[in-house]
């Protein structure tokens, strides 16, 4: 998040001589998770700096998970590569719709997956980017992983994992803009950043731009809890245009908004070299994924004019 610029379980049923995973009963995985964000935020990547061979590391096994998972490239290929930045690109493929007429549109699901690289000084040298943003590169990924094994989505969803972020969302900007040339309807976009502790909030996590749509009623409504918040840093640093939701805000003129738990207290390791794997609280990114998973979908079947700009 660019804040300081101013911030499986699987269960097999046999028959018929062969196996499938259950949908209904199909559980998050704490390990997909954990396994992704130490991955990605391994030394072996370097900070996935953009244009370095560390984000194209992070870039590959993006789109080789997606292929795992059924998730189709929205393009030719999954690589969407940017016309501004030599050899860096955004990982995007595509669920597609089951209806026939709302199918044609689509609702984005996005992470950034870059980070900031290598620190000029100390011993480490490397901001390895567990939370930032690692964690939410991972949940994005588990919850493709559902969608895509579900087949339950109306609508057609984008998954897409943004690189450039750090140095000014041009990765996203570059997509959206993208996608508007293409006259991609786009009706809404749900943003994954900072997602990998918990706060001592009574919601799990808050959402930018809080009152700019109905998405964060809807949300609550849809978990039957208070899973999102609003919250005043958030609002005070202005976090709504600080992250890949906003060059869709800005581009569509559609409700698009980034799900977060960093709220400047729960976490010292911003942009720094002890943002490490081992910091991160694995049972609160499986019990906010298992939460939000079923919100998402909701979100993506919405009764048209559910979902709207305030």
């Amino acid at each position: 998040m660019r804040i300081l610029s101013i911030l499986a379980c699987a269960i097999v049923f046999v028959g018929c001589g062969s196996s499938r995973l259950s949908q209904s009963t199909e559980k998050v995985s704490q390990e997909n998770i954990k396994e992704s964000v130490y991955y990605l935020a391994s030394d072996e990547l370097e900070g996935r700096n953009t244009s370095t061979e560390g984000n194209r590391l992070a870039a590959k096994y993006l789109s080789d998970k997606l292929k795992d998972y059924g998730v189709k490239p929205f393009f030719s290929s999954y690589n969407d590569t940017l016309a501004t930045i030599d050899d860096s690109w955004n990982v995007v493929g595509v669920i597609e719709g089951t209806d026939a007429e709302l199918a044609k549109e689509y609702v984005v699901l996005g992470a950034h997956y870059d980070h900031i690289g290598l620190a000029k000084e100390g011993e480490d040298k490397v901001a390895n980017g567990a939370n930032d943003n690692a964690s939410g590169t991972a949940i994005l990924l588990e919850l493709s992983r559902h969608i895509a094994l579900a087949k339950e989505n109306k609508r057609s969803v984008i998954i897409a994992f943004f690189t450039a972020e750090e140095i000014g969302l041009v990765g996203a900007k570059h997509l959206a803009n993208r996608m508007k040339d293409e006259q991609v309807n786009v009706v809404s976009m749900l943003n994954f950043e900072m997602l990998g502790l918990k706060m001592n909030r009574d919601y799990a996590a808050y959402l930018t731009g809080f009152d700019h749509s109905t998405l964060a009623g809807k949300i609550n409504e849809y978990a039957k809890s208070s899973l999102v918040g609003r919250l005043e840093k958030a609002v005070e640093y202005n976090l709504f245009k600080r992250s890949d939701n906003y060059p869709f805000y800005e581009v569509f003129s559609i409700p698009a908004q980034t799900f977060s738990s960093f709220d400047f207290e729960n976490y010292e390791y911003y942009h720094h070299v002890k943002d490490e794997a081992d910091q991160m609280d694995y049972e609160f990114m499986t019990d906010f994924t298992t939460r939000v998973l079923p919100v998402v979908k909701k979100v993506v079947n919405a009764p048209e004019g559910e979902i709207r700009m305030n």
